[in-house]
């Protein structure tokens, strides 16, 4: 058994640190001492040394990107007219999001202000332009309103007024003038210092003398902060409102200024009835007040009057309503808030409906009437969006990238909250902490997907109960096996209302057939009542075991072995307990293991333990310097020769193999160690310092090799971390590449090649749209577009998948119950249109008998070259001939077809009959039939005719066969 053996950092001689080479003429960077003799005597007096950490002159700003946005918008998106898109306001750019999809499509960026003094260009308010449908009108704090043309994506025009935006609203009574809320310069409360002054501006989209500055300028009035503004449909109201007030003016006589009408609570949000004259507010206290103050009989000329009115109240929020909208036809009112809970209120019965967990916070409601359905979309506060069926009244998609941490109260913003993070090799994903503290999101870096979210520990997602945080359990711990099979974590449940503490060790295996993680096992309560410090599991390695380590505060470190047994021909394998050992009655911190496995390092207090994970046998014990507290262990180097003990303020490095003590110490007294990460492809490693500048977050990376108290480069980026690790799917494996979590819940990509991959979308790029496309139907959806409509393309190639498909989908008509279907004359040439093949417009028609022999197509692999001329006019000739076809081959006979057990009866012939979908016409909307020829089938509508059947007819192009006799 190998001895126990412990060392002291002061029991030998620090190694000299190689020297800095110095140009001719340059001064040295500034020391506690001069010259070399400091620098030697750094062991004598390691409080005051300073290392060439502090060296700012290597300083560089390393290249980072973020994962995440920002922030949630609490602007309700804006939809395009047609309702196949819609804008979203993303810190200072506009998302342009697909409907349909929900992909971005393009991003608007707003030119930067000449004005380097102004303190955010955040955009605020976005409206669509009423006097063009394809112009957008955003808003920002910089107080600039800028035109896009959202379809060329390029800014037309930009409008300044000086003062920092927070909504907009137009009419198409006002021309070339847009009503806003704004904040006065200058005029913040003096008691709380906030922002609370602000006025309404009649504001001209006509600059003044080729600037930017706007030609006119009107104030309205005066209000507090505003927190909504409006005009009414008619356009002869303009509504606001601001803290307990309602700001009324008549837009005919703007001079006269507001009349404020008061609201028992703090007013949040604002809507206008889309046909009645009267609004909805909702406050802080969770209710719904309709106003009916919009009369005849108002007083209009009276500057600054303030009055109470009867309102309707509608009240079943327990906590502010974020937002507030109108169904178009005026029936319902949509309603929204911190409980998650979307509310559908029906007007003139006042009962109400409910979409419930919607997952996380409702911040903006919105309605939208795309392809001749109504849907809801939901801005959540986690920056995802849900669509919601109007019929159903459930979720019909969702779109979202990297969850965000909602707001306070439903998570705690401390930065000591321990925050998950891990990387998955098997499915090259990330492991992220999501919206929820008892959930995890798998999010993919390479197609900027969001994969799935892994419930850790079931849970009701409930609000608060009044002003009373409800604390959920907490993932704190997800750790991941080198191997990538294996995922281990802990979620913790504070005591509350006399329950104790809950703690759960899960360990989950991953199944690559299904791709996700399945529950293998679950221990309660792994070190009783206390919590785990940290988690680890044992690298790869051909002559030991996968074991996992945890320590906790009751100052135990467990091991915890795979077991396999067998049962019914099936081997069942999961986790059990397989030791257990403590140290000098000490709480371990932390445990790491080598490279390949053979050493285990656990940190207890000032000291750090070896061991043999096999038998548990104590190989050495290391101490830091000055008997500080040790934070974490790492070994170092690719042959983990080198151990770094880090403290707060210094690194220890022990050589493991010399066992001669060499070590050095790297001091730094004004910035706080975070975290020290090594790299495995190297001997490198970097250590993560926090700034100690409050007001100006930043981290500052250094990186070191062994045995060298100088850094190689010194970077910043410009946040603060709460967890991070290396990013193993960089191009270039040397490269120092790392993700991360912000303070303020982001996640980012910061390193030597940080470059994430571009989303599409993420620029700004021309799409195509129209205001004016026809309205969806679901005869159209059956059948597809009319025959005779224009189309900008027409497929060049010649499928048969697409063929069968369109006559599948046509023949899912008859599954439709009789009652329900139209008249069978309506349905007959559009359902031949979907089987029958069109023929290409320079293709003869050739009309083939029975005694005749039938020419078809040679060589199916060759393509046929379609045009999009539409200049050939089919005459009359052919069209009798085509007639004369259908009254002998295809509705000869009155027949009887069985639908869904009824009966309905095929057409007579008739001379008038349309023909559309058999002539030739090459700009044909049907993308999916091959425009190849035309096949007419002996019966059309698969009855078995009256009389004796005879062969099918069959005109095509191409070599000749004979034709097949009955």
């Amino acid at each position: 058994m190998a001895a126990s053996t412990s060392r002291q950092p002061h029991q030998v001689p620090l190694p000299t640190s190689p020297q800095k080479p110095v140009k001719p003429g340059k001064k040295i960077a500034s020391r506690k001492g001069k010259g070399k003799e400091n620098l030697m005597a750094a062991e004598h007096a390691p409080t005051a040394a300073t290392s060439d950490i502090h060296s700012l002159e290597s300083e560089s700003n390393w290249e980072w990107s973020s994962l995440t946005e920002p922030s949630a918008s609490r602007v309700p998106p804006i939809f395009t007219q047609d309702g196949s898109y819609f804008f979203s306001l993303v810190a200072s750019s506009v998302k342009v999001h697909s409907v349909a999809t929900g992909q971005v499509v393009s991003t608007l960026s707003a030119p930067k202000p000449t004005n380097s003094a102004t303190s955010s260009d955040q955009l605020t308010a976005a409206i669509l332009n009423p006097h063009n449908a394809f112009q957008l009108i955003t808003g920002s704090l910089d107080g600039r309103m800028v035109i896009w043309d959202f379809l060329e994506a390029t800014p037309l025009q930009v409008v300044d007024i000086g003062q920092p935006i927070h909504h907009i609203c137009a009419h198409k009574l006002w021309k070339d003038t847009v009503f806003v809320a704004a904040s006065r310069l200058g005029k913040k409360n003096k008691t709380s210092g906030i922002d609370d002054n602000a006025a309404v501006l009649r504001v001209s989209l006509k600059p003044l003398n080729e600037t930017t500055k706007s030609a006119e300028i009107f104030p309205v009035g005066k209000t507090r902060f505003p927190t909504g503004l409006t005009l009414s449909p008619s356009g002869a109201w303009l509504i606001a409102t601001a803290g307990h007030k309602v700001y009324v003016a008549a837009s005919s006589s703007l001079a006269a200024g507001f009349i404020k009408y008061v609201s028992p609570e703090r007013l949040t949000c604002l809507a206008f009835h889309p046909t009645d004259e009267y609004f909805a507010t909702g406050d802080e206290k969770g209710n719904v007040r309709l106003w009916y103050c919009l009369n005849d009989g108002l007083r209009v000329g009276v500057r600054g009057v303030e009055k109470k009115t009867q309102t309707t109240t509608l009240h079943w929020h327990a906590h502010a309503v974020s937002s507030l909208a109108f169904t178009p036809n005026g029936a319902y009112l949509l309603s929204g808030g911190e409980e998650s809970v979307l509310v559908i209120w029906q007007l003139h019965t006042g009962k109400k409906e409910f979409v419930p967990r919607v997952g996380a916070p409702i911040n903006t409601v919105s309605v939208v009437k795309s392809e001749g359905e109504e849907e809801y979309l939901l801005g959540l506060a986690d920056a995802s969006y849900l669509f919601i069926s109007s019929g159903s009244l459930k979720v019909s998609r969702s779109y979202s990238q990297i969850k965000l941490e909602p707001a306070v109260p439903h998570g705690s913003s401390s930065r000591h909250k321990a925050t998950p993070l891990a990387t998955h090799s098997l499915s090259s994903t990330l492991i992220l902490p999501s919206s929820h503290p008892s959930s995890l999101q798998i999010y993919s870096p390479s197609s900027s997907r969001l994969i799935s979210e892994l419930e850790v520990s079931p849970s009701n997602r409930v609000s608060r109960r009044d002003e009373k945080i409800i604390v959920p359990s907490c993932v704190e711990h997800a750790v991941i096996s080198p191997s990538g099979e294996w995922l281990a974590t802990i979620d913790v449940r504070k005591a509350d209302d006399g329950f104790r503490d809950e703690i759960y060790l899960k360990i989950w295996l991953w199944d690559q057939k299904g791709g996700r993680w399945t529950l293998n096992t679950r221990i309660d309560r792994p070190h009783a009542l206390h919590n785990v410090t940290c988690l680890a599991f044992s690298p790869l390695s051909k002559n030991c075991l996968s074991y996992l380590v945890t320590t906790g505060d009751d100052g135990n470190v467990k091991t915890w072995g795979l077991r396999s047994v067998k049962s019914k021909g099936m081997t069942e394998q999961f986790w059990v307990t397989r030791s257990t050992f403590g140290f000098r009655s000490e709480q371990p911190r932390s445990a790491t293991w080598s490279r390949d496995g053979s050493l285990l390092a656990v940190v207890f207090g000032p000291h750090v333990a070896l061991y043999h994970p096999v038998t548990n046998v104590l190989c050495q014990t290391l101490a830091s310097s000055e008997s500080e507290l040790i934070k974490s262990a790492h070994f170092i180097g690719k042959e983990a020769r080198y151990l770094a003990l880090v403290g707060d303020h210094n690194v220890t490095l022990w050589d493991l193999l010399s066992h001669s003590g060499k070590l050095f110490r790297l001091y730094n007294t004004l910035m706080t160690i975070n975290q020290l990460v090594p790299q495995p492809e190297t001997n490198k490693f970097a250590i993560f310092h926090d700034s100690s500048n409050q007001e100006l977050p930043k981290t500052r990376v250094s990186i070191f090799r062994p045995l060298s108290s100088t850094p190689v480069a010194n970077h910043t980026i410009p946040f603060r971390l709460r967890n991070m690790c290396l990013y193993p799917f960089s191009r270039k494996p040397s490269n120092y590449v790392f993700v991360g979590i912000t303070d303020d819940w982001g996640a980012v990509l910061f390193g030597d090649d940080a470059k994430s991959a571009k989303e599409e979308g993420s620029k700004a790029t021309k799409f195509v749209t129209s205001s004016a496309s026809a309205k969806r139907s679901l005869f159209r959806d059956i059948f597809g577009k009319s025959a005779f409509a224009d189309q900008p393309m027409v497929p060049t190639g010649v499928g048969g998948a697409s063929s069968q498909a369109n006559g599948k989908a046509a023949m899912d008509v008859f599954e439709a119950p009789v009652y329900l279907m139209p008249a069978l004359e309506h349905l007959f040439e559009p359902l031949m249109g979907t089987f029958l093949r069109p023929r290409l417009d320079d293709a003869p028609i050739h009309v083939a008998r029975e005694e005749d022999d039938i020419e078809m197509e040679g060589d199916t692999a060759d393509s046929v070259e379609t045009r999009t001329e539409s200049s050939r006019v089919v005459n009359q000739e052919e069209i009798d001939t085509l007639v004369k076809i259908f009254k002998k081959h295809s509705v000869k006979c009155r027949t009887t077809v069985p639908t869904n057990g009824h009966s309905t009866h095929a057409l007579k012939p008739s001379s008038s009959m349309t023909i559309r979908h058999i002539v030739t016409n090459a700009t044909s909307p049907n993308a999916h039939a091959p425009k190849q020829g035309v096949v007419l089938p002996r019966n059309v509508l698969g009855d078995k005719p009256q009389t004796k059947p005879t062969s099918p007819t069959t005109l095509t192009n191409g070599r000749k066969r004979k034709k097949s006799i009955a």
